[in-house]
């Protein structure tokens, strides 16, 4: 294409706006450098991914440890049980710091994958947002967080830590009863705490889990299958 003819092209007009078009034809519309940034989104989510992962592997080891010592005798102390527990929510935290950074890598390689290569394979749907190429513009201008803290932690809970949860509450509650040399609830005391008042605090601490995990939302992360459609386009 020739000088004169470039300055006649419109940058509004739809054939060059939908770069996904013709992605499987003769003309292949996705540039080399559209294929390297894809790969470089790629890249960038799967070392998040990683990170997330590390996190949920040391929570696992943490609350392991302190599990197997803490049963290891009668003498020792219950509470290290709920120390545990703290441990685990230091874990959680960074975690759901982490996956609000994963997000963002994870909605850039979405919003190619659906308006491009999706489009690319199958016109006839038409493009998933029309103003996807605005949208992913202005957030490699200028990134931003995508989500909160409150849905990031919500995600992580119902994927791994609620798990980790109910199994340290049960191990607590067994290391107060069965394998306590008093009866509860004065088995449950820590130090001039009295064992009600550290009962009422697990309780709450582990319901309140319970509320964030279970609580309907309308889910801002990006297409992380929040909806299960099992044995859909096979």
């Amino acid at each position: 294409m020739d000088r004169e003819s470039t300055k006649d092209v419109d940058p509004t007009d739809t054939d060059h706006r939908e770069i996904g078009q013709g992605l499987l034809e003769a003309d292949m519309g996705p540039s080399s450098a559209l294929a390297h940034l894809y790969r470089g989104e790629i890249h960038r989510m799967q070392f998040w991914r990683e990170r997330l992962d590390q996190t949920t592997y040391w929570a696992i080891v943490v609350m392991s440890a302190i599990l197997t010592w803490s049963f290891s005798s009668r003498t020792n102390p219950h509470y290290v049980v709920l120390l545990g527990a703290a441990a685990v929510t230091a874990f959680l935290v960074i975690e759901a710091r982490r996956y609000r950074g994963y997000d963002i890598w994870r909605g850039r390689v979405r919003t190619l994958q659906k308006n491009v290569f999706a489009y690319g394979l199958d016109p006839s749907a038409g493009l998933e947002d029309p103003g996807w190429r605005e949208t992913l513009s202005q957030d490699y201008r200028r990134p931003t967080i995508k989500i909160t803290t409150e849905e990031a932690i919500a995600h992580r809970l119902r994927r791994i830590y609620m798990i980790l949860y109910t199994i340290i509450l049960g191990a607590w509650v067994t290391r107060v009863t069965a394998f306590a040399s008093r009866p509860w609830p004065e088995s449950a005391a820590v130090g001039e705490i009295p064992g009600l008042a550290v009962t009422a605090v697990v309780a709450a601490c582990y319901l309140l889990a319970v509320v964030v995990t279970v609580r309907p939302r309308t889910w801002e992360a990006e297409d992380e299958l929040h909806e299960a459609e099992i044995g859909q386009h096979r």
